[in-house]
């Protein structure tokens, strides 16, 4: 590693928060990374702030933190902040106590009741598209009839596909566009890289953006998001992304690592 980038690795480790992606940085599928729990114990043992940052929003963050206890990792789970959440923390912003007609899973649909919302499939504020199992013609067009009688049409995310173990699965990007599609009417996307989901979980670590950096295996929208909103940005190569990719694109992270255990230094 040249002299750069041991002085920015050694900045980005006095950090003092952290924003961390989950897939493809933390876990694949089910199985934990190379190097993770490391990982956490240096965050633990420098008191470091961190906020696992997801743009999934199928799961509550008690599921979240679940599924890393199944993978033998300790975590609380206010470390745990999702697009669903930014998304009812926006819409309970936009229009206290209002409806939405919902296409998604609990995570989703919790994460609005908890922000004062009803759900209602006859005259809705808003057709809310999360990622969704229970997907199908019926419920598409019944948003596509919503969003043209004035419902406002909201995606908690824009990421087209996401991982799965035999290869990757439609997300939110993709099933909100039949709808948009139809109606002409383009989607408000909450999740990363919109810099309102990175002020979210600022607000929610307690700290400020130049004492913070984002971990993410995503150019499109980890880094980006960082970018966008002033944040130290650490590209991981234990995802989606190889150093070629990387260079595809017109912005740059200011570190790339081949993945989180490389920040955790050695006792």
């Amino acid at each position: 590693m040249e002299h750069n980038s041991e002085e920015i690795l050694k900045r980005i480790r006095s950090k003092a928060a952290f924003i961390c992606d989950m897939d493809g940085v933390i876990y694949h599928g089910n199985r934990l990374l190379d190097g993770v729990e490391r990982f956490i114990d240096w965050l633990h043992r420098n008191n470091k702030k961190y906020l696992f940052l997801t743009n999934s929003s199928e799961r509550s963050p008690l599921e979240l933190q679940q599924k890393l206890s199944r993978l033998g990792l300790a975590v609380d789970k206010q470390h745990f902040y999702t697009s669903a959440l930014a998304t009812a923390s926006f819409l309970g912003s936009q229009r206290p106590d209002g409806t939405a007609y919902v296409i998604g899973e609990a995570g989703l649909i919790n994460a609005l009741y908890e922000a004062g919302y009803s759900m209602n499939d006859v005259n809705p504020d808003y057709v809310v598209v999360g990622e969704s199992r229970n997907y199908n013609l019926d419920t598409v067009t019944h948003a596509v009839n919503l969003v043209m009688r004035g419902a406002k049409l909201i995606g908690t995310n824009p990421d087209r596909t996401g991982p799965i173990e035999k290869g990757i699965m439609p997300a939110t990007g993709s099933l909100i566009a039949p709808i948009s599609l139809a109606t002409g009417r383009e989607p408000y996307f909450v999740g990363k890289p919109n810099p309102l989901m990175m002020r979210h979980a600022l607000k929610r670590l307690g700290a400020r953006r130049e004492d913070t950096a984002i971990i993410g295996d995503r150019m499109d929208t980890d880094i980006i998001a960082g970018i966008e909103s002033e944040i130290d940005t650490v590209l991981v190569l234990s995802g989606v992304s190889d150093r070629t990719t990387a260079e595809e694109f017109p912005y740059a992270p200011s570190l790339i690592l081949e993945g989180v255990k490389d920040l955790a230094e050695e006792d």
